[in-house]
């Protein structure tokens, strides 16, 4: 039988006659109560105005974009019935895809002590880039150690509306993830060290900066790995393939590009074409590739292009 994996479905456009979206933006609140605050329009300023409204068409919105997703969806099953293709792993099947049964035992962290440098919509990015995260390991067979750090403040009151998440097969910590292990088996990910992974190892932990900056805060996280004095890398992107856009790359493409590498016995070249936007203009070199091995290999490079992987 045929695996497909079954993957988030795309929005779809509505008509301009059905999207509350698409309203006359001369449409005002005022001298209406705000429903969503109890603040009367009338004292807010009118970019207040114009956020509110924005957000009450959302909310119209919503629940329209919902019904069509779940239509899609229900149409993807059925055609996948039909043609005998496997929309991904079972409940059943996902309840035995544990992270301590697993054979995997390679470690990786979200370090979410950026809050503060977020904007609330990038912030609610964030938190949607690690809930893909979790998806992404939990239909692994065997899913690799999964870490949250530093995880208190604004992020978690976020993540609080998710409900059920505190049972979720994820190591959540409030604490720095220096409390949690030792100095020397840290390697902060950053598209701006010279040195580069080429296996990735047990022995160490891996962590991903949670941070949705749209490249503003370029050097932050190799700054923050020498002031704490811990190791950092770059993932071998340069190494394998090119991109004709920006280099820059999502929390959940990170963590994705480690998973298949890791747990699903890809080598680096297969997991960047896989997961790294077609949009991004990638074209694969033709260099011999380096599979995953057990053996420590971090080594450096004086190349002057670095791919913007977190920052």
């Amino acid at each position: 039988m045929e695996n497909l994996e079954l993957s988030a479905p795309e929005s779809e456009s509505l008509e301009n006659s059905g999207d509350p979206l698409s309203a006359p933006e001369s449409e005002s609140l005022e001298n209406s109560a705000n429903p969503l605050s109890g603040i009367n329009a009338n004292e807010l300023s009118k970019r207040a105005q114009k956020r509110l409204l924005k957000k009450q068409k959302w909310l119209q919105y919503k629940p329209i974009k919902r019904a069509k997703e779940k239509e899609k969806l229900k149409k993807k099953r059925e055609e996948a019935r039909l043609k005998c293709i496997k929309l991904g792993p079972s409940r059943k099947e996902l309840k035995h895809h544990k992270m301590a049964l697993s054979s995997c035992k390679i470690r990786v962290a979200l370090d979410f002590s950026f809050d503060h440098l977020m904007k609330e919509k990038d912030l609610h990015k964030c938190i949607n880039q690690f809930n893909h995260c979790y998806s992404i390991n939990r239909k692994c067979e065997n899913p690799l150690q999964f870490y949250v750090t530093n995880f208190n403040g604004k992020a978690k009151e976020l993540m609080s509306k998710h409900n059920g998440y505190r049972n979720w097969d994820v190591n959540i910590h409030e604490e720095s993830y220096l409390g949690l292990f030792n100095k020397d088996e840290l390697i902060y990910l950053t598209s701006d060290s010279d040195n580069v992974v080429t296996t990735l190892e047990e022995s160490k932990v891996y962590i991903i900066g949670a941070l949705v900056d749209h490249n503003s805060q370029k050097g932050l996280t190799l700054k923050i790995a020498k002031e704490q004095n811990i190791g950092h890398a770059r993932l071998p992107i340069d190494e394998f393939i090119e991109m004709k856009t920006r280099r820059v790359l999502t929390i959940d493409h990170v963590f994705g590009i480690i998973v298949n590498v890791a747990c699903c016995g890809m080598c680096w070249r297969e997991s960047f074409l896989k997961v790294i936007p077609q949009r991004k203009g990638i074209v694969p070199k033709n260099d011999t590739d380096i599979e995953p091995t057990n053996e420590p290999k971090i080594h450096s490079t004086d190349s002057s292009t670095e791919p913007n992987i977190l920052h």
